[in-house]
């Protein structure tokens, strides 16, 4: 017995020390999850309404999530940790998204699905966080930007986002990020069949509740809310305001 027991040592405290290493998530207590409490709750029902009406069309999960601290993690370990721990998005479509805000570090993360990765590249992650969300979170108005995020993301996903510039005080590299978004909206356009009746069966599908979906994975039906299993591998952007 005593020699089983040292032999599992090791083990008990690699396992310990994983558990204290783990992040201290929030609860998914919705489709907005508002921690930092950045946002009204006039606007944060506002923004599940849209949120909720977009799952229903497209079956793909959206949640957008303030927290106060990332307590040491980067960003993009945290983003995916808690994508995983929510299981946003269907089993087997891997189809969620989350706009994370960490609101101390003053960083923005939107973290895809495996599923989306083609459909929400991560130059356009990008583009969308800088053109759309910081110029926002800058000039202080939180909410401006979590609504302009995640409507792009919303857009993005239905083929419908129009790129921007990017900001001239922006310091990240914006002409590689502009070449890297053109050379993606190409092949994009390439796998979704090339001319404009494709493009316009694709957004008519989206809709009707295209994107494979009609019914969305997990209990959203009786006004409980929660994952359906799917799952990240750390496509997406960050950036910091």
């Amino acid at each position: 017995m005593k020699m089983m027991l040292r032999a599992l040592l090791p083990f008990l405290l690699l396992w310990t020390a994983a558990l204290q290493a783990a992040p201290d998530f929030p609860a998914l207590s919705g489709r907005v999850v508002d921690e930092a409490a950045l946002m009204s709750r006039k606007q944060a029902h506002q923004l599940t309404q849209q949120l909720t009406a977009f799952e229903k069309r497209s079956g793909i999960q959206l949640v957008v999530v303030s927290i106060d601290s990332l307590d040491g993690e980067t960003i993009e370990e945290y983003g995916y940790q808690l994508g995983r721990h929510w299981g946003i998005g269907q089993k087997g479509k891997n189809n969620g998204v989350l706009l994370l805000i960490a609101q101390d570090e003053r960083k923005v993360r939107i973290e895809v699905g495996y599923g989306l990765e083609g459909a929400l590249p991560d130059a356009i992650a990008a583009n969308i966080i800088h053109g759309r969300i910081l110029p926002a979170f800058k000039r202080g108005d939180m909410v401006a930007g979590i609504m302009a995020g995640s409507q792009s993301i919303m857009k993005a996903l239905a083929g419908e986002y129009q790129p921007v510039d990017q900001p001239k005080d922006d310091k990240s590299g914006g002409f590689w990020l502009f070449v890297l978004m053109v050379i993606a909206m190409i092949v994009l356009h390439n796998l979704r069949g090339g001319g404009g009746g494709s493009g316009r069966r694709r957004r008519a599908a989206y809709t009707a509740g295209g994107f494979g979906a009609g019914s969305s994975g997990g209990s959203f039906g009786g006004g409980g809310f929660s994952g359906g299993g799917g799952s990240f591998g750390g496509g997406g952007a960050s950036g910091g305001w």
